[in-house]
């Protein structure tokens, strides 16, 4: 089967592979689509998990079950499915909290396990969510979109949560969009997103969503005026600077993936004095069905971050800095493109 495999750290190419050998309790996916995610690059790289090289990337992605183990009763040949790539122990402190993505000894499709930028992925049964008929390009968008959930989820905002007046979010990428979409889809009357980038502003723009052009003196102007501020950049500076832009008892979370390295500077007393709710989240926390359901009742707004649908080989340069354009947003393979 074709496949893009990481050969080792920093080495990534296009290759022939043998198709995996069922094992008890596994199901081989025929993968529809498979989004490329910044982690996916970062994991070339050596700069996020083990290094379990060699590796074929992906842990967005969605598919048709090929075939079952034996043993396998709960999914058949013909599912279409989507994958949760996280892979928890269950017997760590955080697995019993039900903190499975904070799980000690976490693994991942895509990341310690093949993942999904192949034609076909070899998956545990009980990682697979049923989609229904919802098109792969858009199911391969429900692991970002539960990342997303997590964090509100960590902030205490959305479904089951607080709904804010007002919210901003810094970085309009694939995922600051999916958070911007989400709060607005939550009930969020006002929402603004933030970047340099004038085309992906612009593409903000025709979401719904309000653009702020970041370093303006119209962001400026919003100076302790957001309920919610959210980071989706990972740069530090930028979460340096959202208490400033948060409102008296606001939440500002941390989403974006900064440097292990990184350090800001925030003043404690500017937090206790105004009741400044701070949050973190990381990956996806068992938020697929959530995910789904959300993705079905869309109505295709979240599927217009999808900017590219092409052929595992076409996907390959997108892995190297500046493989894409400023106006790109989610790129994804596609067994159709």
């Amino acid at each position: 089967m074709k496949a893009i495999r990481f050969a080792a750290a920093g080495v990534a190419g296009m290759a022939d592979l043998d198709m995996p050998g069922i094992r008890p309790g596994h199901a081989l996916l025929r993968v529809g689509a498979a989004g490329l995610c910044h982690t996916d690059i970062d994991v070339l790289h050596g700069r996020y998990g083990a290094g379990a090289f060699p590796l074929v990337p992906g842990h967005e992605y969605a598919g048709t079950i090929e075939a079952v183990a034996e043993d396998v009763t709960s999914v058949k040949p013909g599912d279409r499915v989507a994958v949760d790539p996280n892979i928890p122990c269950w017997h760590c402190p955080a697995c019993a909290k039900g903190l499975t993505n904070l799980c000690a000894t976490l693994k991942a499709y895509g990341v310690t396990e093949n993942g999904g930028f192949a034609e076909y992925s070899l998956v545990a049964v009980d990682h697979l969510h049923g989609i229904g008929d919802l098109a792969f390009e858009t199911a391969a968008l429900a692991e970002p979109l539960a990342c997303v959930l997590n964090g509100l989820g960590a902030a205490g905002v959305g479904a089951n949560g607080q709904v804010p007046g007002n919210a901003l979010v810094f970085g309009a990428g694939p995922i600051g969009l999916l958070m911007a979409l989400s709060l607005k889809a939550s009930g969020v009357a006002k929402v603004a997103v933030t970047d340099i980038g004038e085309p992906r502003l612009t593409f903000a723009a025709s979401l719904g969503l309000e653009p702020l052009v970041s370093g303006s003196h119209d962001l400026a102007a919003g100076a302790r005026g957001f309920d919610f501020v959210a980071d989706a950049t990972g740069v530090a500076k930028v979460v340096e600077g959202m208490i400033g832009l948060t409102a008296d008892g606001g939440t500002a979370l941390v989403f974006g993936v900064c440097a292990p390295d990184a350090r800001i500077a925030v003043a404690p007393f500017e937090i206790f004095r105004r009741q400044i709710r701070l949050a973190g989240s990381h990956s996806l926390n068992r938020n697929i069905p959530q995910a789904l359901e959300i993705l079905s009742r869309d109505d295709g707004t979240m599927a217009k971050l999808v900017s590219h649908r092409l052929p595992l080989g076409e996907v390959l340069p997108f892995f190297a800095k500046g493989g894409g354009s400023p106006a790109t947003m989610k790129v994804q393979f596609s067994a159709d493109g």
